[in-house]
């Protein structure tokens, strides 16, 4: 059986998901300044960043971050 976790905004949310969301909001240039890693910056495309991302724990905690950065902030937007 599957856990319901409530408060984890991150819960059912895949990677892919994640990244799509902000490559949308942010754009690959600025992507790639909030996180240096080069599959931002070179060359960039979801599918090198993903399969990066599966492999590397920090970067994807990251991006991780980043993204519930950018839900507070969507928040914040819709809050005004």
């Amino acid at each position: 059986m599957q856990e319901q976790q409530p408060r984890n905004p991150l819960h059912g949310i895949t990677l892919e998901v994640m990244l799509n969301e902000l490559v949308a909001y942010f754009g690959w240039p600025e992507l790639g300044t909030r996180i240096r890693i080069n599959c931002f910056n070179s060359d960039p495309s979801i599918a090198s960043s993903l399969k990066f991302l599966r492999k590397t724990p920090w970067a994807r905690e990251k991006v991780e971050g980043l993204y519930l950065f950018m839900l507070r902030e969507q928040a914040r937007a819709a809050h005004r």
